[in-house]
C-alpha cells in the first residue's frame, strides 16, 4: 500500500493543520488509486467543526463539507482517497477515537504539529477487521507545480 502526495498538495496540507494549531486541523485527500497506489493531485481543507473544548484533540467534518470535497472530487475527476488530521503536541498515530471513526477503504495522513509546526506526516489504512491499522507507505512525488 503507497499514498503518493505531490508535494505542493502537502505543503498545503501543513499549512492548514500550522494555521489550525493548537487545535486539530482535517481535509479530504483527492486523487486517483491506479493499480494499489493512491495518488493525491488536490485537497480539500475543512473547518473543525467539534465544539469548542474538543478541538485540541478530536475533529468533526460536517457532512456539508463531506459533501463538498466530494463535489470537488467529482468536478475536477478525481476521488476521495482519505482524511488528512493533525494531532498536536501528540504522536501522529491514530487513535482509538480515531479508530471508531474511520472507513478501510480510505487512507489516513496524520501529522504532528509541535508548538505549531508541522513535523512529521505519516499515512495509515484500517484494517479491514477495523480491529486496528497497517501503516501505508508515504512518499512525496513531484507535481505539475514543482
Amino acid at each position: 500500500m503507497t499514498l503518493q502526495i505531490e508535494r505542493s498538495m502537502l505543503q498545503t496540507v501543513l499549512a492548514h493543520l500550522e494555521e489550525a494549531y493548537p487545535e486539530e486541523g482535517a481535509g479530504f485527500l483527492l486523487g486517483r488509486s491506479v493499480n494499489g497506489v493512491r495518488r493525491v493531485t488536490a485537497v480539500f481543507s475543512a473547518a473543525n467543526a467539534r465544539e469548542d473544548a474538543a478541538r485540541n484533540n478530536r475533529f468533526l467534518i460536517t457532512p456539508q463539507d463531506t459533501i463538498r470535497a466530494e463535489d470537488e472530487a467529482d468536478r475536477l475527476g478525481l476521488e476521495v482517497l482519505g482524511v488528512f488530521h493533525s494531532h498536536p503536541d501528540c504522536p501522529n498515530v491514530p487513535s482509538e477515537f480515531d479508530r471508531e471513526w474511520a472507513l478501510p477503504w480510505f487512507s489516513y495522513t496524520i501529522t504532528r504539529v509541535d508548538g505549531g509546526k508541522a513535523v512529521s506526516t505519516r499515512s495509515w489504512r484500517l484494517k479491514s477487521d477495523r480491529q486496528g491499522y497497517d501503516e501505508e507507505h508515504l512518499e512525496i512525488v513531484p507535481g505539475p507545480a514543482d
